[in-house]
């Protein structure tokens, strides 16, 4: 049964998340910014996203551009856990992995290191 949260309750969990990356990587983090959405409408299923350019693949035309996104998405989330334990992992994963993505590593290599 889907874990039922408040939707500031859960804005808490990713900010815990995003506070518990060490802060040489945040401070790597560049022209990125974190939503909480209910689901990907197209995707309802997936956990987070991220869009825009990785690091490792940006040059100088890269300049002026918006920021980039990484969307967790609340109701996947919820709906794939039975207790709030479960969540805060999950939540704590999923901010990882994207975070991850913004530096330009992929799923492939995300998996092998045990955060797929």
């Amino acid at each position: 049964m889907p874990v039922r949260m408040s939707s500031q309750r859960f804005d808490e969990l990713v900010s815990d998340a995003l506070d518990a990356i060490p802060p040489k990587l945040t401070a790597a983090l560049d022209n990125v910014v974190v939503l909480v959405e209910p689901r990907h409408l197209e995707e309802p299923d997936i956990l987070g996203l991220y869009e825009g350019t990785a690091l490792t693949d940006r040059d100088s035309s890269y300049a002026g551009s918006l920021p980039d996104t990484i969307t967790i998405y609340r109701d996947a989330l919820l709906d794939m856990c039975d207790t709030e334990d479960e969540v805060v992992d999950e939540v704590a994963i999923t901010v990882v992995h994207e975070i991850a993505h913004h530096f330009g590593i992929d799923d492939e290599r995300l998996h092998e290191l045990g955060w797929g």
